[in-house]
C-alpha cells in the first residue's frame, strides 16, 4: 500500500508499506543482480550505508543457482540474508539485450543462456513463477522492452502485446500467491508502461494499465538509447496518466542528475548499475560530480573521497590510499568505491525526501545540479 504524505510540485514524498518493511520514497534500489551487489558487498554493508530495497535479477537467478534452489533455501531473503524489501525484474530487459539470442513470440520468448548456451522459454507465467519461487516482495510484469528509438510500426505491436502479457501475469500472480506452498503469498506486482519515445503511445499504455489496479507502475524502456531530453519529455508525458495513489517507478535510472530531474516529474523508484559499476571502475561520486581515482593528481591527495561523508571508506581512508589499492588492484579498493558510490546515492535520497518535506525541492535540486555542472 502506497501512502502519500505530500508532494512539492510534481515531486512525492510518499512511503511503501509491503510484507518485508516499508519503503521511504522517492527511494533508490541497489542493484544485486546475482542476489549481491557487485564489488564484494555485504548484506552488514548494505544495511551499514542506509540501503531500503535491493533489486535482483530474474534471468540471472533462474540460470544460476536455479530460482528452484532459491526456493528451496527458502527464497531470496533467506538465501542472502535480508530482511528488507526486495524487488525482482522480470527478465524483460534480457529479452531487449540479448537480442542476437532471442525470439519472440506471442507465447513467451526463447532464448539461449549465457552462460552454457542451452535454450530457455520465458513467458509471462514462467517469468511470474520463477519469481515467486523467489519469493521477492515485489515482481514486475514481464514486458519487452523495445530500443526507444524503435520506428512507430515496431513500438505499437510491440506495446499491444506487453498489455495481453501483463493481464497474463496478473492472472498467473494471483494463482500462485494462493498456492499453499507459496512463501510470499503477499508478493505484489508492477505493469510496466512502454513506448519509446512517443508519447501518444505512452499515454494510451499509461492509461490501459492504469485501470488494472497494480500495486505499481514502472516506466520502462528509457535510458536505451535516446537523448536525456527526450528521456525527461516522456516522464514529463506520462506520470500524470499514472496513479497518484500508487508509486511510479522510472527502470534503469541513472545518474545523480538524471534522478534529480525525474524526482521534479513525479518519479518514486529508481535504481541503476551506475554507483556499483562506475565505483569498480575508480570513479566515484561527490557533491562536486565524479572523479576519476585513478588520475595522476589523487597520488597525494590525503583527503577523504567526499568531505563530511560518514561512508566507511571516507571515515578512515584517503583518496591517496584508495588510488593506490585501484592502482594495485586491490580488491579493497573497488570495495570502497563501490560502498561510497551506493551510500552516495542513499544519502542523496534522503536529503532529497527532507527538501520534499520542507518545499524546497526546487532550491534542492538546482544547488545540486549547479554543484555537479560547475565542475
Amino acid at each position: 500500500m502506497y501512502k502519500l504524505i505530500t508532494t512539492d510540485g510534481a515531486a512525492k514524498r510518499g512511503e511503501f508499506h509491503t510484507v518485508h518493511g516499508v519503503i521511504q520514497t522517492p527511494v533508490f534500489m541497489n542493484v544485486g543482480t546475482i542476489a549481491a551487489i557487485k564489488g564484494a558487498v555485504s548484506t552488514e554493508d548494505l544495511e551499514e550505508i542506509g540501503t531500503q530495497v535491493q533489486l535482483s535479477n530474474t534471468y540471472h537467478l533462474h540460470v544460476r543457482p536455479g530460482d528452484k534452489i532459491v526456493k528451496q533455501m527458502g527464497g531470496l531473503h533467506k538465501f542472502m540474508s535480508w530482511k528488507k524489501p526486495i524487488l525482482t525484474d522480470s527478465g524483460g530487459f534480457q529479452v531487449f539485450s540479448l537480442t542476437g539470442l532471442r525470439k519472440i513470440k506471442e507465447e513467451g520468448v526463447t532464448f539461449r543462456s549465457h552462460i552454457d548456451g542451452h535454450k530457455i522459454f520465458m513467458g509471462p507465467e514462467e517469468s511470474m513463477q520463477i519469481q515467486s519461487n523467489l519469493a521477492s516482495t515485489i515482481a514486475m510484469a514481464f514486458d519487452e522492452c523495445p530500443p526507444a528509438i524503435a520506428e512507430r510500426s515496431y513500438i505499437q505491436p510491440s506495446v499491444d502485446r506487453t498489455t495481453r502479457w501483463l493481464e497474463r501475469c496478473q492472472k498467473e500472480m494471483y494463482r500462485l500467491n494462493q498456492l499453499e506452498d507459496t512463501i510470499n503469498k503477499s508478493q505484489m506486482l508492477f505493469g510496466i508502461n512502454q513506448g519509446g519515445v512517443y508519447a501518444d503511445i505512452r499515454i494510451e499504455h499509461a492509461k490501459r494499465i492504469a485501470e488494472m489496479n497494480l500495486d505499481g507502475y514502472a516506466i520502462g524502456g528509457l535510458a536505451v538509447g535516446e537523448t536525456h531530453e527526450q528521456m525527461y519529455e516522456m516522464i514529463e508525458a506520462t506520470v500524470p496518466y499514472l496513479p497518484k495513489d500508487k508509486p511510479t517507478y522510472l527502470m534503469g535510472v541513472g545518474t545523480p542528475a538524471n534522478i534529480l530531474e525525474a524526482v521534479g516529474r513525479g518519479v518514486d523508484f529508481f535504481d541503476c548499475v551506475y554507483p556499483s559499476r562506475n565505483g569498480r571502475h575508480g570513479h566515484v561520486y561527490t557533491n562536486e560530480g565524479k572523479l576519476n581515482l585513478f588520475n595522476a593528481k589523487y597520488e597525494t591527495d590525503d583527503r577523504p573521497i567526499q568531505e563530511g561523508c560518514d561512508c566507511p571508506a571516507c571515515r578512515r581512508y584517503s583518496r591517496a590510499y584508495v588510488r593506490h589499492l585501484l592502482k594495485a588492484k586491490e580488491m579493497l579498493g573497488m570495495r570502497f568505491c563501490v560502498l561510497h558510490n551506493l551510500h552516495f546515492y542513499n544519502n542523496m535520497m534522503s536529503e532529497i525526501r527532507k527538501a520534499i518535506e520542507e518545499h524546497r525541492y526546487a532550491e534542492y535540486k538546482k544547488m545540486r545540479l549547479d554543484g555537479f555542472n560547475n565542475h
